[in-house]
């Protein structure tokens, strides 16, 4: 559903990823993991049109979107979910919702609204609180339901859990496999708890100082001999 060809990308002048090629399968989680610095969060920013593109291209099912705007790719359902700012501290979690849905009208927006809901039924009780009053894991939950009103089906999720206590780091790696397996969605997870990332996804990459270290089945790396050296940053 993604791919990326050859792809050399970073901030204006400052070079941090080397020839990424990676594929994304439909319906399935990637997790992208590696040693801090290794571009995991700037392959996520180059997909969506957020960093310097040197070279290379991003494909989205077969057409080139390389050169596209980030709200471009956005109408084209991909949803990319940064770490922090991910949702509209100052308004309520209902107005967070009913804008994620202004392109369609009132009753299609009820709709999505109740559809994302129902995935993420404990926003419910916190829908006149603003959002900047919610815990973390909350907000993380309120980030991804307003990807769902928006009809993403690409999602992109930059360290979900991090900062979040066990119990809700638990909750949102719930969540993410029931957007796979309920909904269908295709999710790239960058995650910092690595072990846990590789247990709930398909496919892995690994990224040691901006090129790829591994590619194939996430069961593949976390079972390599050489596991906890490789995501350390140590290639032989």
């Amino acid at each position: 559903m993604l791919r990326t060809v050859k792809l050399n990308a970073g901030y204006k002048e400052l070079h941090i990823l080397f020839d990424v090629d990676a594929e994304i399968r439909k319906n399935s989680i990637t997790a992208v993991v590696g040693p801090n610095g290794s571009g995991k969060s700037t392959l996520l920013k180059s997909i969506f049109g957020l960093a310097t593109v040197h070279s290379g291209q991003v494909f989205l099912n077969g057409g080139e979107i390389t050169s596209f705007p980030p709200h471009k790719r956005t109408k084209l359902g991909i949803a990319y979910l940064p770490q922090t700012d991910n949702v509209f501290s100052n308004l309520t979690v209902d107005e967070n919702l009913r804008i994620a849905a202004y392109t369609v009208d009132k009753e299609e927006a009820k709709d999505r609204i109740d559809s994302a809901l129902d995935v993420f039924p404990e926003l419910r009780e916190f829908m006149k609180r603003k959002a900047g009053t919610l815990s973390g894991g909350e907000r993380q939950m309120l980030a991804m339901a307003t990807a769902l009103v928006r009809k993403a089906n690409v999602l992109m999720l930059d360290e979900p859990t991090a900062q979040l206590s066990p119990k809700f780091a638990e909750m949102i790696f719930d969540r993410i496999l029931k957007l796979r397996d309920d909904l269908k969605l295709t999710i790239l997870l960058v995650e910092q708890n690595v072990q846990r990332a590789l247990e709930i996804s398909d496919d892995a990459y690994l990224l040691v100082s901006g090129r790829v270290a591994f590619s194939g089945a996430s069961s593949e790396l976390l079972e390599h001999e050489k596991f906890e050296k490789l995501c350390m940053g140590i290639v032989d």
